[in-house]
């Protein structure tokens, strides 16, 4: 009965985690909704290329090119007058835009990283300060019911984290780490 009243059952989490879920999925539905024109086609490009029937298409359209205009079939039409000079150059300016279509879409993705990065660290400053209070009120219980507590382990754990104090000290870590 507790976890239908939301008394910290199960039934209570899993609402709290289908709320969160719907939250996340709507985040995802605002950020479809304000992409571009040129930046929902390079997505639907590079969607499209990275896919087995964009390899299957290039594969067929390729082996016709090379039975056409191989040396080995004469009567075949050929409209590569020098030996796959054409079908080269094709797939050299195919490869120019379809890696400027992936780059387009990598860029936006990286963008959506990290801002989901800063929501991250931003989540866990909080949990981190509520965490730290949670010690504070947790020890003065411990005081109140004169249960012995380490308090110089509290007093580091009660700290609250510096984020550039952090950030710092990594930068420092990873310059004097052999390469």
């Amino acid at each position: 009965m507790a976890e239908k009243e939301g008394n910290g059952g199960a039934g209570e989490i899993a609402s709290v985690v289908q709320r969160n879920i719907r939250a996340l999925i709507e985040v995802r539905h605002q950020f479809e909704r304000k992409k571009t024109f040129q930046e929902r086609v390079a997505d639907t490009i590079t969607r499209f290329t990275g896919s087995m029937v964009f390899v299957t298409i290039h594969a067929v359209a390729f082996a016709v090119w090379l039975i056409f205009n191989s040396r080995h079939f004469p009567s075949l039409p050929k409209w590569d007058p020098y030996p796959f000079v054409m079908l080269a150059m094709v797939a050299s300016v195919e490869a120019i835009f379809l890696s400027t279509f992936v780059l387009i879409s990598q860029n936006r993705m990286a963008a959506l990283s990290e801002k989901r990065a800063e929501l991250d660290l931003q989540i866990n400053l909080l949990a981190e300060h509520e965490v730290t209070r949670l010690i504070d009120l947790t020890e003065r219980i411990a005081l109140r019911l004169d249960i012995p507590v380490d308090r110089a382990e509290l007093a580091e754990l009660r700290r609250d984290v510096e984020p550039d104090a952090v950030l710092h000290q990594i930068d420092e870590l990873h310059e004097k780490a052999p390469e």
